[in-house]
């Protein structure tokens, strides 16, 4: 295409946001314009889906539960006014909270006010929360958050560690919808303990944000935390940020909350039109469905060229990848959908993966994240007539063209800067065109049954770790390991058990190995009191 004609494709497609101050770009995938009249259909049905869906249609078929998070930033769409009441009163229990902490009306017992944050949870209750807080937190804010998103043990030392002296003065938000999720559960209890070792009352620093009479709900209010925040079970851990889940730790960081939920709600409106090409988060499903021919057959990279948008493509993963990695369609089709998810940020991958890019296995199409504002204030130049700015912009731009040289799809989302509106924007943005591009693909975005597997297992493997260990206990004598698996009642698993039986004796769990570790068949375990 000659540069004429690409200059008027670039026109014909690029959407703009005037309130928002948003561009979108689309004219570097390769589609045509008989490709985007060809999915009208489509895109009707998934028109009639979202409206349905945010009109209170039961989205979740696995738990009877609808799918709201469009209403938390407009609850006027909510649909009965008690749900409307309850979104309303959950902001203004946020603020109200916050506002006492910032005034020291709530305080820690044993220090004069609050300093720090641990937040823990898993997720989407880690992932939000933590992509805000790089893309938002103030340099120097009001709470300093620091996250336990994992049940590893030395990554829980390493926060603990590097609060320790500041635990006194340290909030602990323990975020989990149902209160059984075992990593946040774990997290809790092991913070538990660091405040029991300095003698602090953990109760007097601790607050959870979960389901109304979950587990961790009931446990809060009779050991008697500070206070509890409420998760609707219309809210799936993927699209919560804007409930208190994000809302809460945001708000504590001095990020304004008003201002995000306002960025998605503008947002959320400019995808509501039925026309595609007015429409950003039809433009991008569009072109998801056309560079992974509807099949998930090449990767999303995403690469936003500012710092503080690091850890948006981490939480696209999540977002995009549960949502739509199905094995099943609607109807019951064995279909194996999805879109792969990665990116660090522009330019540090020029230096990493795009030579890969360019030149490599044609597997992906590309999302540039360009931010106009280089900074706040004047730049210096760093060549006569450059800033390092000019680099960055000059650098995004080159390496576009590049990729388009080669015949390598691209996408551009471009914002003015990143601020709490423009953050919202880009979530409700995202949210929207998963939503869309589930109904092209006919799955159902909003469960994750393989999660719930992948949980089952693990605890499977936990039960069977307790029963090898009251076989060795009462063999009373070393055992082989498939001597051990007989015993057990579990010969089909013996590799599990061997693998249990070898991290056991690396952590002082009481099992002891004899034998060359390398071959598993030569191991005799027995069981040692610590």
């Amino acid at each position: 295409m000659d540069a004429a004609a690409l200059w008027q494709r670039y026109q014909d497609w690029l959407y703009y946001h005037s309130g928002l101050g948003l561009y979108l770009d689309i004219s570097r995938m390769g589609f045509d314009d008989a490709f985007a009249a060809a999915l009208k259909p489509k895109f009707d049905k998934a028109f009639k889906d979202m409206a349905a869906l945010e009109a209170g249609a039961i989205a979740n078929p696995d738990e009877n539960r609808m799918v709201g998070h469009y209403w938390l930033r407009n609850p006027d769409l909510a649909p009965t006014p008690e749900l409307k009441q309850e979104i309303v009163a959950g902001i203004a229990q946020v603020e109200e909270f916050v506002k006492k902490i910032q005034n020291r009306d709530i305080k820690p017992p044993f220090a004069p006010q609050f300093t720090d944050i641990i937040s823990i949870g898993i997720g989407g209750s880690a992932l939000g929360p933590q992509f805000v807080a790089e893309a938002l937190s103030p340099d120097i804010p009001p709470l300093a958050i620091h996250f336990i998103d994992n049940t590893d043990p030395a990554g829980i030392d390493r926060i603990l560690n590097k609060i320790k002296d500041k635990l006194a003065s340290t909030l602990v938000i323990t975020i989990s919808k149902s209160g059984g999720t075992p990593e946040p559960r774990n997290g809790m209890i092991e913070v538990q303990k660091a405040f029991a070792a300095q003698k602090l009352d953990f109760a007097k620093q601790a607050i959870a944000i979960t389901g109304v009479d979950s587990q961790l709900d009931k446990l809060a209010k009779s050991e008697g935390w500070i206070t509890t925040f409420p998760m609707a079970d219309w809210v799936g851990g993927r699209t919560s940020e804007l409930s208190a889940v994000g809302l809460l730790p945001a708000a504590l960081q001095g990020i304004d909350i008003r201002a995000m939920l306002d960025g998605a709600k503008v947002m959320d409106e400019a995808t509501r039109t039925t026309e595609i090409k007015d429409n950003p988060a039809a433009l991008l499903a569009m072109s998801w469905y056309f560079a992974c021919n509807g099949r998930g057959e090449k990767d999303m990279v995403v690469l936003p060229y500012k710092d503080s948008l690091l850890l948006f493509s981490r939480y696209l993963q999540q977002l995009v990848m549960e949502s739509l990695g199905k094995e099943q369609d609607l109807d019951g089709n064995t279909v194996h959908q999805g879109i792969a998810v990665y990116g660090n940020k522009g330019t540090t991958d020029q230096h990493a993966y795009v030579q890969q890019l360019r030149d490599g296995v044609p597997n992906f199409f590309l999302t540039f994240i360009e931010v106009l504002q280089d900074r706040q204030g004047i730049s210096p130049e760093v060549e006569t007539g450059v800033t390092s700015g000019d680099y960055l912009s000059g650098l995004l731009q080159g390496t576009r063209q590049a990729l388009y040289e080669n015949h390598r799809d691209s996408i551009t989302v471009t914002i003015p800067q990143v601020n709490p509106e423009t953050v919202g924007a880009l979530i409700a943005l995202y949210e929207r065109a998963v939503g869309f591009y589930g109904s092209l693909v006919n799955v159902n975005a909003y469960h994750q049954p393989g999660v719930e597997a992948g949980k089952k297992a693990a605890a499977a493997v936990l039960d069977l770790q307790q029963r090898v260990l009251q076989v060795l206990k009462d063999a009373q004598k070393p055992l082989s390991v498939a001597e051990l698996a007989k015993k057990a009642g579990r010969p089909e698993q013996i590799e599990t058990i061997y693998k249990t039986l070898r991290h056991l004796a690396a952590n002082g769990r009481g099992v002891a190995l004899e034998g060359k570790l390398g071959q598993p068949a030569t191991l005799t375990a027995s069981y040692q009191e610590n």
